[in-house]
């Protein structure tokens, strides 16, 4: 599979059987972020990968009802930075956007052996810290959540997320985010 297969399948699925997490595979999915661009080098991501059963039971108090389906995950990756870890330039912040590329590397290479790793934003990021370990002055930046797919629909998701499982979300056509040579507003 290339770059733009990768691209073009990924989905974020959220119906989930289990699939194996191994050692292996963690260092698989950490060395492709690991390659990732960032400023100066400075690789501001931090990830936990969260795969023994106790951990993920109790991963599972963070989620709010409309994310009950993350509860089937095989793996939780909390993806984490800080401010202080990454470039600062004026008023550029660079370690949110360096540690999404990272995140995109590692959801491709997912994609690639035909995993779903699904990123969120509906999780409690205070329980996840106290959960984790995780110091206050760290940002909990998202959740991915990672299974293997199933055409199975989980009976949790609303009818929204139903519709989501069976056609890709509709995207914006390029002109709405792609401008030549000079910003337009539409």
């Amino acid at each position: 599979m290339d770059v733009k297969e990768a691209i073009q399948k990924r989905r974020a699925y959220r119906s989930l059987e289990p699939v194996n997490i191994t050692e292996e595979l963690i260092r698989d999915l950490a060395g492709c972020a690991q390659l990732s661009a960032s400023c100066n080098n400075n690789q501001s991501w931090r990830f936990v990968f969260v795969f023994e059963q106790e951990m993920l039971q109790k991963m599972h108090e963070v989620f709010p009802k409309g994310n009950a389906w993350a509860k089937n995950a095989s793996m939780i990756i909390a993806v984490l930075s800080k401010k202080d870890y990454d470039c600062i330039i004026g008023d550029r912040v660079y370690h949110q956007f360096d540690t999404g590329m990272a995140i995109a590397f590692l959801i491709l290479r997912a994609t690639e052996l035909d995993l779903v790793a699904h990123p969120i934003a509906g999780y409690n990021s205070q329980k996840t810290r106290e959960i984790l370990g995780i110091p206050h002055d760290v940002e909990v930046i998202t959740l991915v959540i990672v299974g293997k797919h199933s055409n199975t629909i989980n009976p949790v998701l609303s009818e929204k997320q139903i519709m989501q499982e069976k056609q890709r979300p509709k995207r914006y056509p390029l002109e709405r985010f792609a401008y030549f040579n000079r910003y337009s507003f539409i």
